[in-house]
């Protein structure tokens, strides 16, 4: 087995967040068309945030720090 990398895995995040930027909408319209956009906006939320983490693996415990301060306060 492949020893973990906590930075690969953070990299593949950031992959995934420019990944749903390049997503294209696909041809629906209404209340799905507002649905998967709701979605794509929350994947990269969510993708954005863990590909920022800072990450540490100790004895076998991966912790992520990310910092939600406004940049002013960070």
């Amino acid at each position: 087995m492949a020893t973990f990398d906590p930075q690969e895995m953070l990299a593949r995040f950031r992959d995934r967040a420019a990944s749903v930027k390049r997503r294209q909408i696909p041809p629906v319209e209404g209340e799905a068309r507002r649905e998967f956009i709701r979605q794509a906006e929350l994947d990269f939320q969510d993708f954005a945030m863990l590909g920022a983490a800072e990450a540490e693996l100790d004895d076998g415990v991966l912790t992520l720090r990310i910092d939600l301060r406004p940049p002013a306060e960070q």
